[in-house]
């Protein structure tokens, strides 16, 4: 990996690590739905003009405003209304293991001892995180399980995409998912645009920084440093995002930081952790072989 990439990587993971403070502070206002859906309404504005995807292209992006746009940034949002911004930065490093149960599902890879341990040990740490009595609600906990699946499942579609410009996917991926937000904000929420009339300015500064940084500087990023390097490379990077999402939450918005989720964030990490480092020796391990 070149300094310029390393560089890259970490500033993607520091944008992301102060996201959940972020967007935890705009959904206390703004209804999660309807709140995603104006952060994507921003970003195709923005985008989606100057970077059009082929007709071969639609489709994927369509999918992956339904799994991506909806499926992990919807729930991710009803998450953050019910669960502090620490805990959900711990809960969505799930999406991990649930990328190798995915890969063994669909490609029927093997598990090993190794992937199944650090499965074991990151949901067993989410186990705990879930049982904190004022970490979530148990609906905003069910969210953030979805949301770490979804991002999983995003991750695998994007790289069988790598041909697709990231801005395109970006723009076009924000575009398609406004419909879909908008009618599950329509039947699920209420008070919407009332709460977007009456909004303070540090929400409106909230989402200037999710439309910018995270959905538009942070992603563009990260799709090319997906596309261009291995997965090993990239994704490991991410284990820094929920350790600054937990400082971020306790130095900025005052949240507790509890003996759940000093031993729930630490199994998680840890096993995610080890998964990490399993999936970097096979894959290193396959390319050998190939060579």
């Amino acid at each position: 990996m070149r300094p310029s990439d390393l560089i890259q990587a970490l500033a993607v993971v520091v944008i992301w690590g102060f996201n959940f403070v972020v967007i935890k502070v705009a959904v206390t206002e703004i209804p999660p739905l309807a709140l995603t859906a104006l952060r994507f309404a921003f970003v195709a504005l923005l985008v989606a003009p100057f970077f059009r995807p082929t007709r071969a292209q639609f489709s994927s992006i369509a999918v992956l405003a339904a799994v991506l746009g909806f499926g992990h940034f919807g729930m991710l949002f009803i998450g953050l209304r019910g669960a502090d911004a620490a805990t959900t930065a711990l809960m969505i490093q799930l999406g991990i293991p649930f990328s190798v149960i995915l890969s063994t599902l669909l490609f029927a890879d093997s598990l090993g001892r190794v992937r199944i341990l650090g499965m074991a040990l990151a949901f067993s740490g989410a186990a705990l995180l879930a049982g904190e009595p004022k970490g979530g609600t148990p609906l905003a906990l069910l969210a953030l399980l979805v949301s770490a699946f979804c991002w999983a499942w995003a991750n695998a579609l994007i790289k069988r995409h790598s041909e697709i410009h990231p801005l395109t996917i970006i723009g076009w991926m924000s575009l398609l998912a406004i419909p879909i937000l908008t009618g599950a904000s329509w039947l699920f929420e209420s008070g919407q645009l009332a709460a977007i009339q009456s909004a303070r300015w540090a929400t409106w500064a909230a989402l200037g920084y999710i439309v910018i940084g995270s959905s538009i500087v942070a992603y563009y990023l990260w799709y090319r440093l997906i596309a261009r390097l291995s997965i090993n490379q990239v994704v490991p990077f991410s284990l820094l995002a929920p350790l600054i999402g937990v400082a971020a939450g306790i130095l900025i918005l005052d949240e507790a930081f509890t003996l759940y989720k000093a031993i729930g964030g630490t199994l998680t990490i840890a096993g995610v952790s080890l998964i990490e480092l399993r999936q970097a020796r096979r894959r290193k391990q396959a390319l050998t072989s190939d060579s």
